[in-house]
């Protein structure tokens, strides 16, 4: 189960917000997962809450938002959204078509718990 290896990795990176920001605590993590990521947001879930323990985090919640899955037609030149096993344009139905989201596992907010000048909730955006 690769999603333990990214909740260490995704935990590192949220300590270090809370550090830099004095924080005593990371009261929720929010990250947008693809459905092309690989990444399966129920085990990514379970993962979390076993590689929390011990941490800032150890009491944070996860949400996890979908990113959906859009393209970038090389013949029209159009974006549009597609479906994971219909990859094609929405405008002109071109199969030469460019993934631009849908594969990316992102962390989009950290709240924060107090701390010397640490604001309630902290905003971060960062690729794991």
């Amino acid at each position: 189960m690769h999603e333990l290896s990214i909740c260490q990795s995704l935990i590192r990176q949220v300590e270090t917000l809370a550090k830099q920001h004095r924080a005593r605590a990371i009261a929720r993590v929010t990250v947008q997962i693809g459905p092309l990521s690989g990444v399966a947001p129920e085990l990514l879930e379970q993962a979390f809450y076993a590689a929390r323990a011990g941490t800032l985090a150890e009491a944070a919640r996860l949400t996890t938002l979908h990113a959906p899955v859009r393209v970038r037609c090389e013949q029209c030149g159009a974006e549009s959204a597609a479906a994971i096993q219909h990859l094609t344009c929405a405008r002109c139905g071109g199969w030469r078509t460019q993934l631009i989201s849908g594969n990316e596992m992102q962390l989009v907010s950290v709240e924060l718990v107090g701390g010397d000048h640490a604001p309630s909730k902290q905003e971060e955006t960062a690729y794991v």
